[in-house]
């Protein structure tokens, strides 16, 4: 084997697009008061918000050694780090999700969050939308308020 180590980590990057927006799966190596530490294959490890591994009741989800999928920020921020986004790659993903049953004419389920003039907004996976209020039902309807909060398939 003549090919140094060096020498296949540039040919490994090469291979990856590496642009803004891009989703790659690293592993969690260290986890701080305020960021995540992920080991995402770049030339740097990358840090991403420790709110964004956080559920709603701000239990943090993941541990060291868990692997992630996470979307490039900035390669290089001025600090010298590697800013990664996982709420922009589960955002990337769930929309990805979407066109495939979008496009498969399949329907997808999702919780009516709230009232906005003209209809509602619905809350599918990471990915908010909105669902005009002729679309409710074949109907009008005049009290909405027993749909809110309700799980609901969507085409």
């Amino acid at each position: 084997m003549t090919e140094s180590f060096e020498a296949l980590l540039e040919e490994s990057l090469a291979q990856q697009e590496l642009k803004p927006g891009t989703i790659v799966t690293g592993t969690i190596m260290e986890i701080r008061d305020d960021t995540v530490v992920v080991n995402a294959g770049l030339k740097s490890e990358g840090i991403v918000p420790i709110v964004q591994f956080k559920n709603l009741q701000g239990e943090l989800e993941v541990e060291v050694g868990d692997e992630v999928q996470v979307a490039l920020d900035t390669l290089e921020d001025g600090f010298g780090e590697t800013r990664l986004s996982r709420d922009k790659a589960k955002r990337a993903l769930v929309w990805d999700k979407l066109e495939t049953a979008f496009d498969g004419e399949e329907t997808v389920e999702g919780k009516i969050s709230g009232k906005v003039k003209g209809g509602f907004t619905v809350d599918i996976e990471d990915i908010r939308a909105f669902l005009p209020g002729s679309l409710v039902d074949v109907r009008p309807v005049r009290d909405p308020t027993y749909l809110e909060g309700k799980d609901l398939e969507f085409k």
